[in-house]
């Protein structure tokens, strides 16, 4: 089980306005995480914020696609019921062709009201959405016509094409049990960031789940990703990477207010020790590179599952070369152990 990387987003950084430099480096970034070995790639979507985070994932999964020949391409996540689910099944669909079945699709519920508002969704049936998405693709994945009679789309008899030659995976993102339980009954598996004991929870919801609908959980694919953080030692990771990790936090609080702000994106406010819990509560590892290994590999034993891992140890603040030395770090010390 190769180790995983991510989470691709093609931000500006603070005060840039080259948008093509972003995905010119995204682009980059994953042809070198197929290079240095990594298993998989993944990208990761939101909408109208200042910086550019990823709106197009397909579009992007296919530009990797067409860079790359053997990593597997996912999404982690797109924001499914932000989308119409019979343009996500064609989307979906080709991005599988174009990459000769490379192709994962990571689906969330998301959050921000704005994204909701801005697309034409409604926040509060988002679950409802899910549910029936989760229903409607692999009819529309199989090439023969179908209806499809919910509360929130009904869509009339038809066929969807282009067909995937193979099954695409679907993976659910989020941490609540409903999403958890969602996934253990209609899809292929998780893609999950709870810190360890949460996670563990989530293995229980999933066994009971999966007990309830008569399904086997072994045939589940479980990936658990969280922020990698590898050094000489802890504190040395901690001063490499402790002010992009924040302004990769922070963003997330600020992207409602971002979305009618004009110019450059700004920088963080300052770190200071009173954001450190916040910051590192979450799943994240830090420390030399066998320290890492050894908690990946208590996590994947506790859970009593073949866990595969990523690593979400992209930063958009990051100069190239130091996210290109962070990747060689995880690549050659960390992904060969687990």
């Amino acid at each position: 089980m190769s180790l995983g990387f991510g989470l691709l987003s093609a931000q500006l950084r603070p005060g840039e306005t080259d948008w093509s430099r972003a995905y010119e480096e995204t682009m980059a970034l994953a042809v070198e995480a197929e290079r240095l070995g990594f298993g998989s790639v993944w990208t990761t979507e939101h909408h109208f914020v200042d910086d550019g985070y990823m709106p197009s994932l397909a579009v992007v999964s296919a530009a990797i696609a067409a860079a790359t020949s053997t990593i597997e391409i996912g999404t982690g996540v797109l924001l499914a019921p932000l989308h119409h689910p019979l343009r996500l099944a064609e989307d979906a669909a080709t991005v599988s062709l174009l990459s000769g079945g490379r192709f994962v699709l990571g689906l969330g519920l998301g959050w921000s009201e704005t994204e909701f508002s801005g697309l034409g969704a409604r926040r509060g049936s988002r679950g409802k959405a899910m549910e029936e998405i989760l229903q409607i693709l692999p009819q529309a994945w199989s090439g023969k016509a179908f209806t499809h009679r919910g509360d929130i789309y009904e869509l009339p008899e038809l066929a969807v094409r282009p067909v995937p030659l193979s099954k695409i995976p679907i993976l659910i993102g989020g941490g609540a049990e409903p999403a958890i339980r969602r996934a253990a009954r209609l899809a292929d598996g998780i893609y999950a960031n709870a810190p360890r004991e949460q996670f563990l929870t989530q293995m229980e919801w999933i066994r009971d789940e999966c007990e309830r609908v008569g399904r086997d959980p072994s045939t589940l694919r479980i990936v658990h990703y969280s922020v990698m953080l590898p050094g000489e030692s802890a504190e040395d990771a901690y001063d490499r990477y402790t002010d992009h990790l924040w302004q990769m936090m922070w963003k997330y609080s600020d992207m409602e207010a971002s979305v009618a702000r004009s110019g450059p994106p700004p920088a963080a406010p300052p770190f200071d020790e009173s954001k450190r819990e916040r910051l590192f509560g979450r799943s994240t590892l830090v420390g030399a590179p066998d320290q890492i290994v050894a908690q990946l590999l208590e996590i994947r034993e506790a859970a009593g599952v073949p866990v595969e891992f990523a690593a979400r140890s992209y930063f958009h603040t990051l100069s190239y070369d130091d996210q290109l030395e962070l990747m060689q770090h995880l690549a050659e010390e960390v992904s060969p152990h687990v």
